[in-house]
This record gives structure tokens, C-alpha cells and sequence, in this order.
């Protein structure tokens, strides 16, 4: 696929270029002199983007360098803000009026053309200043300065004794167990986590304890580009291989020929440590023969994409690496440090608690700091000192040196359109759970989202996301259905981006008085702030601190000092977070947004009520608006908003939709009550609104919380949400009996629909439409009655993966799932008021992929599920609604479950 490729330096100068070539066109024509400024502005920087583009590969760039790239996106921006400004009062100058104000404006426009030529004039002077100094300068020409070579740390991790590290043994016993079964074919494993997690240290243990039961072995580290002829004739060392003498470099079909030859019929173990892609994999692979000896292979990877192509998907063959549990984690250290796992002086406890927790786990860190640990004085002032030095607040310290190296060589790794996408990471404060899709609208909003032809840009965003997961970059936190829907940024890797903010100007970020002081001082303008209180340093705005806030593009309020809004001019993020505090009754007064004309985005959590603007057609750039508080009114004009695609309303006294709601073919997004709370309904007719709501039909995602509507409201809603032909998320929150018969009695609805929630909702039975749903993924549905037949129509589903499904009352016959039903299902709960546990059935073959059985019942019988055994992939069984640790029902369901493969693996009843 190929993506319009967005970069920390295209980032700011793909939109400026593209506001020149906008100038060049009819719309301002009568702009002469602009016009041909733009031209000649549009050549220059696209020449230094090509310059700045080569640059962005290199680590550490020379300080003429480094200087002109700085001078380069400052400028850029400078001028991005000029031509804003430019365009906006061109806009509002032509605006209707009447005869004096034509005149006026003649006069007005007369100025500002003098304005603005003088002022191209002065970016025309600036654009040749800095190709001037590109050329003095030779910035085209610059390589990297030669630096001497630092021994690999992953070395030292190979040859690190296994009884200093802590917890490998139950590792170690894992995969030596999935390594070492009866298969005779060749059997590959992959070890895949984040950097420093001792991926090495434990192939290296592995290989270890059973390389004797082999012919040959070897074990071989992949560079992050490695030369592939290089490599392979590294193999052929480490095997003990004769290499043919050549004058001439060999090819690399002709080694891996003789590779092969060599391990014909040899049973062998290799290690390939540290993979970075699959084309490497495709191309180390094909040295392995295929003779049905019992050959074993084990690959590391930070890359969970190269885990499974080394296995062939086979999730069985991959194994995830975790970091150690908090006991193990304490041990590691304390054996670092003191020698032991009991010489920790109480005084010290706490603060080893602290440090252990910035270190979440990973051995290498732990061993890291436990090494600068045992060579300082132990005091409690001291290890405060280092405590305080690790995770986004860490000093510069070079015993942490060998982390940040690894640390820094993933992020050097990343593709350079997922940099600025990781770097944005850095507005957030430690531990904050950072959600998906929130965090795709920011990134959008800010422009750092390449286009794809005829792709949705919050795919292409989501894309970004979950390869900054699969190469461990962010951690995962909430998932569900197979998809993670939002992150959290280690403290260690949160460190490393806001080095990189800092160095490039990206991010600035302040917690306190003193950061605010530190950034008025800086040398650079600020670009995106991230303010915090919820840091701990409780950051202040004060008036002495003049911050120059026009400058901004990105602002982050984590916390209640808001600076005044009118201060930013050329804001396009605003993001405010002020916490859940169920007392605070203040309003938080956004009116002055009104005048943030390049606004993008806006989000606002915390705050109980929330004041916006009468108007906000002045936003014409507005894409995403998420209250979660209670508005006491949506602005009349919300509907011109062409641009809008997410509205996300958490409460307003006018709920009902405007009925004009139609006109807003923009929304990808809507999430909104509807209806009016108890008592609130007078002189109120939303009937116009609910139908408007059938015309949305680019809506991708519909949550709606319903309020008291009146029966024909009702009807005008299911009417609607059957319209919707493009849907691919629908929740609906509230009880509505009435609602549930209309919509059993939809024709073909959502036929691309992928999640529907709704079991507020109780529908007769099944609705026969849902037996169409192929692409629906995630079902929640509650019926009065159900059938055999019915069960079986939603298993008949080729894509679904969670269902939960709770009939009131169930038949007396039990229902039996025959092979090939629920064929990729992972979660299944059933939940009745009658006795679910005996009503189910199982035959080999059905659900052959189902992890978690949940049963809740209030009325058990006695009876469980026939053909659990059936069920290969079952490792949790959830028992609600009854006492599961009742020595009964767990003797029942053990007894059940005797004849299970992997009955001891399952999960204790809950």
C-alpha cells in the first residue's frame, strides 16, 4: 500500500506547501504579487523538504546540521501561521454586506494587500537566507560523523549467569516444553517482546539446556540492516563450516545452497536472535531444511508480525514474553545489589518499591539500576537521588546509558511515519491510559496521518496504532474481541520520546512553575504543550510567566489551571482532562474557542457542566468534538460544521436532535442521548431530529442513550437506524420493550455492521436479519425466547468472535452445537434466569477456537454442558449468578471435565 508518507519534517512542511499551491489558484487570482510569491516559495521548500527528509534517518545529526533543520521547521511554521492568517481574512472579508461595508472593505483588502506582499516579501527573504546557508553549509552533503564501536549489550545479557536472573526458570521450563515434544518435523518458536524484557537471555538459557540433545547448533544475532551475504557467512562460522575460498563475493542463493547441504540431515538447534522484519526471516529461513529429525529453530523479536511469520501463525509455536512478576522483580534487585534476597535495610524499602515500579518488570532495567544501586552509598537520600532520576523527570546518567542505547535503537528502527505518530505520545503524563481512538483523532487533526487513496483516515490511524504495539513500542492495556482499545506508555520508553520532544522541539511539556519559566527562557517557540497538575508538581499559569501561546498547535490541560484561551491563535488540538470529582459544580467557560479559527479538535472530560460558544460556524476546520460533561446548550449552527465526522455529547438539557441533524453528512461518529430526562419534555418536539438521523448515512459508529421518547418518537428512531446501510458500530443504552419488537422487524439492516450492543434492549426472539450479518464480530443481545434453531442461526456467523447471549426463558431440550457452528467464536456467554448450565451441548467440532465459557444462571439444577471435553482451545470457564466455590457445582463441572486434553491448564471456576 502505498501511503502518503507523514514525518516529523513533512509534518510541517506538506501543509504549508500545499496552502502555497492554494494560493497559486483561481480563488486568488486577483492576488498578483501573492501569487507569484507562492510559486516561488512553493520550489525553495520542497527542495529543503527532499534535504530534511534525508536528515530525519540520522541519529545524531552535526550542529551546523542540526541547526539549519531547526531554523528550517521553525521557519516553516512561521509562514503556515502567515498564510493562515492571509486566508482566514479573505474568508471573512468576503462575506455579504452591504453598500458602506463594500467600501469599506475595498479599502480594507486595498491594505491588506500591501500587508501581505510586504510580508511574502519577507518569507521570499527568509526561504533564500536558508538555502544560502544549505549550500554554504553543504548540508546536502552530510554524513555522519565515523564514531568508535560499542560493544552489542545484548552480549552481555548471553553470557549473564542464569542464577542472577530471577523468574527465567519458569520461562525457561515453558518453552523448552514447547521446543522439546514428539513432533518430527521442524519446529520453529518464537520469543517476542519488548526491548529488555531478556528475550535473549532466555533463548540463550533454552538453547542451553538442550543443545546436547543435537548434531549441530548454532546461535547468531540479525542487525537491524543486515548485510544478508555477511550474515549467512556468520552462520557458517558459528556451525563450524569450512567457507570455500573465492576471490569474489559469493551470492547469497549460492551460501544459503550451501547451508542446506550442510544441515541435510543433521538434526540441528539454531537461535536467530533479534529479527527486526520479515523480508530478513523469509531470506534466513530458507537455509533451514526440512528432514523430519526433530530440528528446532527459536527466533527473538521485538516484532509480534515476524513472531507469527516464523511460526506460520501457528500461535502455539509463539511465545509472549511478560515482564517478571513484582516478587520476582524485587529478588532480581536485591540479589543485584545485596547478594541476597533478604539484605535490604528497612530504611531503604520504600524507595526500592518506587524504583521497582518505574522499572514495570523488565529484567534488563532492573539489572541496570540494580548495578548503579550497589555501587552508591546506601542511604535513603541516595537512592531517592536515582529514583528521582528514572522515568520522564530522568537526569542524564551514564550507568543508565545501556538502557536508553536499546531504547533508542527501537525508536531509530521505527519507519519514519510512525515517528512523529510516537513522539505526540509525549503530551501524555506517566501511567495515563491513553485511549485508541482518541488518540487517532489527534493524530489526524495534527496532520500526522498519511492519506491513503479510498481508505477511511481512522483505519489508516489505527493501522499506525497497532504497529506501534506489535513492536512493543507502547504497551497494550485494555483489549477485548482481539483488538486493543487503548495503551499505556512505559515510564522508561515515555523518557526516550521526551528526550527526542526536546532535541527536535516537538513536544514541550510542563508540570510546574519552573518548567513554565524554562520554556519562556528556551531559544524555540512552543509548538505543542502538555501542562500537568496531575503530575504532582501542580502546574500553575502566572501572569509573570509570559509564554508565547499563539505559537501553539497542540495544547494538553491535564489538570485546572487554564490559561486564557484567547492567548492561543493558531490552536488546532485542545485537549482538556480536570479529572472525575463528583463535588466540583463549576462550569468550565470554553466561549472564547470561537475565535480559534485553525481548531481541529476538541475534547473535554472532567468538569460537570460546560459552556460553549451560541455559535461555532467560525470553526470551519472543526473535525472532532467530544463533551463528555453536561452542555447547557448545543450551539444552533453545530449542523454547518462541514467538516465534523466525531460528536460525542455526554448530556444537555436540549437533548433531543436538532432537526437539522440530516444536513450533517460529515459524521463518521455519533454518541449522544436522546430524549429529555423526567419532567424536562415541555414544549420540546424532536420528531424532525430522529428522522434527520436516517439521512447520516456515512455514520460508521452510533451510540445513543435513550430518555423517556414518546412512542412515535420511537418509531421515527428504528425507521432511522435502519437507513443507516454503512454502520459498523451500534450501542443502544436505556429500556425500551416497545423498540425491541419494531426492530426485530427490520428488512436487511447494517450489512456491514461489526458490533452490536444491545442488551438493554429484550426482543421477542432472534431476529431472523442477524442470520445475515457476516461481517458482525461482537454481539450482545438479550431475547425473551429462544430455540435451537435460533442458537444455531447465530452460530452460522462466519465472523463472530464474542457473543453474549442471555434468553429469559429457555426450552426444556437441551441444545446441541454440531461441528462447523461458532467456527472463529473466543468468548461465549450464555446467561438466563432459568437453569443455563445443563441446556448446552457441544459436539467435536464446534467452537473450535473458544478461550472463555461464562454460565450464569440463578436456578441451577444440577446439570452442566455436555462435551466440554470437545472444546480443545477452552482455558477459562466463568461460573455467575451461583456460589461457584460450592464443592457441588465444582465436582460437577471437574467431572465434566475429566475428559478434557487441557483440564488442569483451564482457569479455577469464578
Amino acid at each position: 500500500m502505498a501511503y502518503e508518507i507523514v514525518t516529523v519534517a513533512s509534518g510541517v512542511m506538506d501543509p504549508l506547501i500545499g496552502k502555497l499551491n492554494a494560493l497559486m489558484g483561481e480563488e486568488y487570482g486577483k492576488f498578483t504579487g501573492v501569487r507569484k510569491q507562492a510559486s516561488f516559495l512553493e520550489k525553495e521548500l520542497s527542495a529543503m523538504k527532499a534535504v530534511l527528509h534525508k536528515l530525519e534517518l540520522v541519529d545524531e545529526l552535526d550542529p551546523t546540521a542540526k541547526d539549519w533543520v531547526d531554523h528550517v521547521r521553525d521557519m516553516s511554521y512561521d509562514m503556515e501561521n502567515c498564510i493562515d492568517d492571509f486566508m482566514h481574512q479573505f474568508r471573512a472579508d468576503d462575506a455579504k454586506a452591504g453598500f458602506i461595508e463594500k467600501i469599506t472593505q475595498f479599502i480594507k483588502k486595498f491594505r491588506q494587500r500591501l500587508r501581505i506582499a510586504d510580508r511574502m516579501e519577507e518569507l521570499k527573504t527568509l526561504a533564500l537566507e536558508a538555502n544560502d546557508r544549505r549550500e554554504r553549509y553543504k548540508i546536502d552533503d552530510w554524513k555522519p560523523a565515523s564514531s568508535s564501536v560499542v560493544v552489542d549489550p545484548r552480549l552481555r545479557a548471553i553470557y549473564q549467569e542464569a542464577d542472577t536472573l530471577v523468574g527465567i526458570d519458569g520461562q525457561r521450563e515453558e518453552v523448552v516444553t514447547q521446543l522439546m515434544d514428539t513432533q518430527k518435523k521442524l519446529k520453529v518458536v518464537s520469543v517476542v517482546g519488548f526491548g529488555g524484557l531478556g528475550k535473549t537471555t532466555l533463548a540463550k538459557q533454552v538453547y542451553d539446556k538442550i543443545d546436547s540433545q543435537f548434531d549441530c547448533k548454532a546461535f547468531f544475532s540479525v542487525s537491524q540492516r543486515p548485510d544478508m551475504s555477511e550474515l549467512l557467512n556468520n552462520l557458517q562460522y558459528k556451525l563450524g563450516m569450512n567457507n570455500p575460498v573465492s576471490s569474489r563475493p559469493r551470492k547469497v542463493d549460492d551460501i544459503i545452497k550451501e547451508i542446506r547441504n550442510y544441515l541435510k540431515e543433521k538434526r540441528y538447534l539454531i537461535v536467530v536472535d533479534d529479527v527486526w522484519d520479515e523480508s530478513a526471516w523469509y531470506i534466513i529461513k530458507c537455509v533451514f531444511p526440512e528432514e523430519g529429525n526433530g530440528s528446532r529453530v527459536i527466533v527473538t523479536t521485538r516484532v509480534e508480525v515476524v513472531a507469527g511469520a516464523a511460526c506460520q501463525n501457528d500461535r502455539e509455536g509463539i511465545y509472549k514474553l511478560e515482564p517478571l512478576s513484582e516478587e520476582n522483580s524485587r529478588m532480581l534487585l536485591l540479589n543485584r545489589v545485596f547478594g541476597s534476597e533478604h539484605g535490604c535495610p528497612p530504611q531503604l524499602e520504600q524507595v526500592m518499591t518506587e524504583i521497582l515500579k518505574k522499572c514495570h518488570g523488565l529484567p534488563l532495567a532492573i539489572i541496570t539500576i540494580g548495578s548503579l544501586l550497589a555501587s552508591q552509598e546506601r542511604s535513603r537520600k541516595g537512592w531517592e537521588g536515582i529514583r528521582d532520576s528514572l522515568g520522564a523527570h530522568s537526569a542524564t546518567n551514564p550507568s543508565l546509558e545501556e538502557m536508553k542505547s536499546i531504547l533508542n535503537l527501537s525508536y531509530m528502527h521505527l519507519p519514519a511515519y510512525l515517528r512523529a505518530c510516537f513522539l505526540y505520545l509525549g503530551m501524555y503524563v506517566e501511567d495515563y491510559v491513553i485511549s485508541r481512538d482518541d488518540l487517532v483523532r489527534q493524530w489526524i487533526a495534527e496532520g500526522l496521518v498519511g492519506n491513503l487513496q479510498g481508505q477511511n483516515m481512522e483505519d489508516v490511524g489505527r493501522s499506525y496504532f497497532n504497529e506501534l504495539i506489535n513492536r512493543s513500542m507502547i504497551q497494550p492495556w485494555k483489549t477485548e474481541y482481539g483488538e486493543v482499545f487503548s495503551c499505556k506508555v512505559h515510564d522508561l520508553m515515555l523518557d526516550l520520546i521526551l528526550s527526542k520532544c526536546d532535541k527536535d522541539n516537538f513536544v514541550s511539556v510542563a508540570y510546574n512553575y519552573e518548567d513554565m519559566a524554562r520554556l519562556h527562557a528556551s531559544k524555540y517557540k512552543v509548538r505543542r504543550l502538555s501542562l500537568s497538575s496531575m503530575a504532582g508538581g501542580g502546574a500553575t499559569y502566572g501572569p509573570t510567566i509570559t509564554v508565547n501561546l499563539s505559537q501553539v498547535r497542540s495544547f494538553t490541560l491535564l489538570g485546572k489551571s487554564m490559561p486564557p484561551l484567547v492567548l492561543f491563535k493558531y490552536l488546532r488540538v485542545l485537549r482538556i482532562d480536570q479529572g472525575r470529582t463528583m463535588e466540583d459544580e463549576d462550569i468550565l467557560d470554553l466561549t472564547a474557542i470561537s475565535q480559534l479559527f485553525q481548531l481541529r479538535y476538541l475534547y473535554v472530560s472532567g468538569p460537570k457542566f460546560v459552556q460553549l460558544p451560541a455559535e461555532l460556524q467560525g470553526l470551519v476546520y472543526l473535525e472532532t468534538l467530544h463533551i463528555d460533561s453536561e452542555l447547557k446548550s448545543i450551539p444552533s449552527d453545530i449542523v454547518h460544521l462541514s467538516r465534523l465526522s466525531y460528536l460525542h455529547i455526554g448530556y444537555c438539557n436540549h437533548g433531543l436532535l436538532s432537526e437539522w441533524i440530516g444536513n450533517m453528512k460529515s459524521l463518521n461518529s455519533l454518541r449522544m442521548p436522546l430524549g429529555m430526562r423526567t419532567g424536562q419534555r415541555e414544549d420540546l418536539n424532536g420528531m424532525n431530529g430522529i428522522m434527520g438521523l436516517g439521512e447520516l448515512t456515512n455514520l460508521r459508529d452510533l451510540t445513543i442513550s435513550l430518555w423517556c421518547l414518546e412512542e412515535p418518537e420511537l418509531d421515527a428512531l428504528v425507521c432511522s437506524i435502519g437507513k443507516l446501510c454503512n454502520l459498523k458500530h451500534l450501542r443502544i443504552l436505556g429500556f425500551y420493550p416497545k423498540i425491541d419488537i419494531q426492530m426485530s422487524s427490520l428488512s436487511n439492516p447494517f450489512q456491514h455492521i461489526e458490533k452490536i450492543s444491545v442488551l438493554v434492549l429484550n426482543f421477542p426472539r432472534v431476529p431472523i436479519w442477524m442470520g445475515g450479518l457476516h461481517c458482525l464480530r461482537v454481539l450482545d443481545l438479550r431475547v425473551e425466547e429462544t430455540s435451537t434453531g435460533e442458537v444455531r442461526l447465530l452460530g452460522e456467523l462466519p465472523s463472530l468472535v464474542n457473543l453474549r447471549f442471555c434468553p429469559s426463558h429457555i426450552p426444556k431440550e437441551r441444545a446441541i452445537l454440531g461441528t462447523g457452528l461458532f467456527p472463529v467464536l473466543e468468548y461465549f456467554g450464555f446467561w438466563s434466569e432459568e437453569d443455563a448450565m445443563a441446556y448446552l451441548g457441544f459436539e467435536a467440532g464446534a467452537m473450535p477456537n473458544l478461550q472463555t465459557l461464562s454460565l450464569q444462571t440463578r436456578k441451577w439444577g444440577g446439570g452442566t454442558p455436555v462435551g466440554m471435553e470437545h472444546l480443545l482451545r477452552l482455558q477459562k470457564i466463568h461460573l455467575c449468578g451461583v456460589d461457584s466455590g460450592d464443592a457441588t457445582i465444582v465436582s460437577a463441572f471437574r467431572n465434566a471435565l475429566s475428559a478434557h486434553p487441557n483440564r488442569r491448564s483451564i482457569e479455577n471456576f469464578w
